[in-house]
């Protein structure tokens, strides 16, 4: 009989097994960035075809994922980086699974990140308002034939008259025109005509491209895109407007006809409610 250890003793334990292959392997920043240089692609390009900040791919490469805003961001920048660098986005996404506590339930995120696929509804042509259009020139169009009718018959009373009065003479005299009142600018006027009951929010990207979302409040997703610079958009709800800004530093916003003067930073993050009356963050 032998006394020591049996050959099975020696075998490698599968945990042990598991870690050596854990520790091989990259992390999720790593693997884009090697992915990405393989395909010869700058940080740059991967944000112009993403759309996804060039500050938020340098900090997911370097394995930081704050700037995203939560895990679910997270996970969908993950997944479209991936694409754009060739790479299977599963395994990078059940590793980040392992890392932060599971996969999430299945929630109505993905029109966030795939808002291009968004169409608006085809509707046909309204009928009844080109016909009241039409109506609407036929009355006008009788309308100016008559006055113009009516003052070329008094022009020609006074031309076969043999004297013009000094009245007739004043009559016949041009009026100088008003000067038309200046036209507001179309955004402060959409802003002043904002009704009382109701809330109104008017974001324009001013500083730069943001993208934005925005919902009733009802959870009613009213747009979800990007804005690019000198865009803007509007949005209206009886009770309460909830917002999402990609970078709130490039954003400027008018609520119920006020402008709202709180320095957002460049890059920032931020989740707004506003209601109706003076303009009231949630």
């Amino acid at each position: 009989m032998s006394i020591g250890n049996s050959p099975q003793d020696e075998r490698p334990f599968e945990d042990d097994r598991d870690d050596r292959e854990e520790a091989a392997r990259p992390s999720i920043g790593r693997a884009l960035q090697q992915a990405r240089i393989a395909a010869g692609l700058t940080v740059d390009d991967v944000s112009s075809a993403t759309r996804v900040r060039i500050v938020i791919v340098h900090a997911i490469e370097q394995d930081d994922f704050a700037p995203c805003g939560g895990d679910v961001y997270a996970r969908g920048h993950i997944r479209t980086i991936a694409r754009a660098v060739h790479l299977d986005p599963e395994p990078l996404l059940s590793q980040f699974a392992d890392a932060h506590g599971g996969r999430p339930a299945p929630t109505p995120a993905a029109p966030m990140f795939e808002a291009e696929r968004i169409r608006p509804e085809r509707r046909g042509p309204n009928w009844t308002a080109a016909m009241v259009a039409a109506i609407v020139a036929v009355i006008g169009f009788v309308g100016f034939t008559l006055v113009k009718g009516g003052d070329e018959g008094t022009q020609a009373q006074v031309a076969e008259g043999s004297t013009p009065t000094a009245s007739a003479s004043a009559s016949a005299t041009p009026k100088k025109d008003k000067p038309a009142d200046p036209k507001p600018d179309p955004s402060d006027s959409a802003i002043a005509a904002a009704p009382r009951d109701k809330v109104t929010v008017q974001v324009s990207a001013a500083d730069g491209r943001s993208w934005i979302s925005a919902k009733d409040h009802n959870g009613r997703l009213l747009f979800d895109g990007l804005l690019k610079q000198g865009q803007s958009q509007t949005f209206q709800d009886n009770e309460e407007i909830n917002l999402v800004l990609g970078d709130a530093g490039a954003i400027q916003l008018y609520v119920n006809g006020k402008k709202i003067e709180d320095e957002f930073q460049p890059g920032a993050v931020e989740r707004l409610t506003y209601t109706k009356g003076d303009p009231e963050v949630g």
